[in-house]
């Protein structure tokens, strides 16, 4: 029988825990690395913040002077993207900052937990207001950004045309996309349209969804940010890909050719890791890959792990 003194014993232990996690003072923040590992807290907790992030009171260490800023993909938001991300950085000691943009607004719950719907350069203000906003509060003078899918390409709007570029230090993409995407002979068709003069994919997907025609090859959209080339003097480049990507085809679009990008294919080095587009964001792997991204004084050795698509 367990005496009196060992039980309470263990339940004092296991609040003090409970507390620890929830602060992240005391104990480290729980981490499954499954990219499905955000959605029963935003469940639970609809429209807020995962633990670890979003901290206004959060000030950077020396450590780690850069607030890391979080931007989810399209169909994504704050906690449903980054339920590995949130608490991962905060254990390593970030001040950690997930925003939901591009979502449709004046509509109930769950539609408000799906961004990236709106059009990127809409979306790219809201980053910049964001961003500004993490600066005031850190006393910080730059932000690192760790983007996923679209999170990788918006934010480059914002560094060429609404002043970001002087407030981003380190660019780490999970599944870039710098030359777009032909994901089902979209960007061939939209490109063949537009030649006809039929409005096609633009007008069809607009309504619903006024990003996704932007992120197809050959877009008018991507073809302006290359006028100017993607990668800006002065900020660090790391992208992350999958030779699995079956929503950035092909998967090489994440290469960034420039003398300040770093470019990582996850299965080069271990066959096993089968990410696709989704899978990434909650592998181990790629998680490791990007904590060396920004803290490259301290790099860490990789994992290499059976990661199974989707889930991670």
């Amino acid at each position: 029988m367990i005496s009196l003194r060992v039980l309470v014993g263990g339940v004092l232990t296991a609040l003090a825990t409970f507390a620890g996690t929830a602060t992240g003072h005391s104990a480290p923040l729980p981490v499954t690395y499954n990219f499905f590992s955000g959605i029963p807290a935003e469940l639970t907790n609809p429209g807020g913040s995962l633990p670890g992030s979003n901290d206004w009171t959060c000030k950077p260490s020396a450590e780690h002077p850069n607030p890391v800023v979080l931007v989810h993909g399209t169909g994504g938001a704050q906690q449903t993207n980054w339920g590995v991300y949130a608490p991962l950085l905060a254990n390593e000691g970030y001040c950690v900052f997930a925003p939901t943009y591009g979502n449709l607004e004046n509509l109930p719950w769950p539609v408000t937990a799906i961004g990236g719907l709106g059009p990127i350069e809409q979306s790219a203000g809201e980053l910049s207001g964001y961003v500004d906003r993490v600066l005031a509060a850190t006393g910080a003078s730059k932000v690192d950004l760790v983007g996923h899918s679209q999170g990788t390409l918006m934010p480059t709007y914002y560094l060429e045309h609404l002043g970001g570029a002087s407030k981003v230090d380190k660019y780490v993409s999970l599944a870039p996309l710098w030359n777009g995407t032909n994901a089902g002979g979209g960007a061939l068709i939209a490109t063949f349209a537009r030649g006809l003069g039929i409005p096609g994919f633009d007008a069809l997907l607009g309504p619903l969804c006024g990003a996704c025609s932007q992120m197809l090859t050959g877009s008018p959209f991507i073809t302006d940010l290359q006028a100017g080339g993607m990668a800006v003097q002065g900020i660090t480049y790391t992208n992350i890909m999958t030779r699995y990507d079956e929503l950035v085809v092909p998967y090489t679009s994440g290469i960034l050719n420039a003398p300040n990008a770093t470019n990582i294919v996850v299965q080069d080095g271990c066959a096993q890791d089968y990410s696709d587009h989704v899978a990434i964001a909650g592998s181990r792997r790629a998680a490791t890959f990007v904590l060396n991204a920004l803290d490259p004084a301290h790099p860490r050795p990789v994992p290499c792990d059976f990661v199974a698509p989707i889930i991670g």
